[in-house]
């Protein structure tokens, strides 16, 4: 946890441990960094607001060489930092205050995400045109490249695989990717979405991978649609 409020961090360590996690909190922005891409994490919770480098200049920096899973903490009412995190590919975002308890539930959501399925057959892949995922390996590949995907977009892009040729609402979406009821005041299914397109790159000229259906949701569009 990255997080300037040490007391917050201790409140939060306090919480989570005895559910099983080992936490780590850092105070200083910098030293968080540094602890963050030595590999030793499964998940950063991080804060937008702090002295020095903040919250989004440090996942600008981290995202440049890790998709370690990272859940921000924002303030209440400032939309443009939950949006403009997720653009740098935040996972997740919670506003403060937040109940702890939906601290943790967000926490188990994308941890649950970031591990291959038990029940998913060894070498399951999916592919549709160029496009092709392994589900146990968790990699992406597009026309035979590496894509670099964050956990959400890893899961997104298969979800709406597995519906290629149907429209996805965002219902569907927000349930299957972010493991939580949609709220429409809450564009983060749209903003992972235009993430996935920049990554993937569109399929021939003029044609988008993921088309929008106006007032339904999403659609990815199979060879020649």
């Amino acid at each position: 946890m990255i997080d300037d409020d040490v007391e917050l961090c201790e409140l939060v360590t306090e919480y989570l441990e005895p559910d099983g996690y080992a936490v780590e909190a850092a105070s200083d922005p910098v030293t968080g960094l540094e602890r963050a891409m030595s590999g030793a994490h499964a998940l950063v919770v991080l804060d937008v607001m702090m002295p020095g480098l903040n919250g989004l200049d440090l996942l600008r920096r981290l995202r440049a060489t890790s998709t370690l899973p990272v859940l921000m903490l924002t303030a209440r009412g400032r939309d443009v930092d939950r949006i403009i995190g997720l653009e740098l590919g935040a996972d997740d975002y919670l506003p403060k205050p937040f109940n702890p308890h939906e601290l943790a539930a967000r926490i188990r959501a994308i941890l649950r995400r970031a591990r291959p399925p038990a029940d998913s057959p060894p070498g399951e892949r999916l592919s549709v045109g160029d496009v092709e995922v392994d589900i146990r390996a968790r990699t992406a590949r597009s026309s035979g490249a590496l894509l670099d995907l964050t956990t959400v977009e890893f899961d997104l892009l298969t979800a709406l695989l597995r519906g290629a040729g149907s429209v996805m609402t965002r219902e569907e979406l927000s349930l299957q990717v972010l493991g939580r009821e949609f709220n429409p005041q809450d564009r983060s299914i749209d903003t992972h979405v235009s993430n996935l397109r920049r990554k993937l790159g569109p399929y021939r000229q003029g044609m988008e991978r993921i088309k929008s259906v106006r007032g339904a949701g999403y659609l990815y569009a199979g060879v020649g649609d």
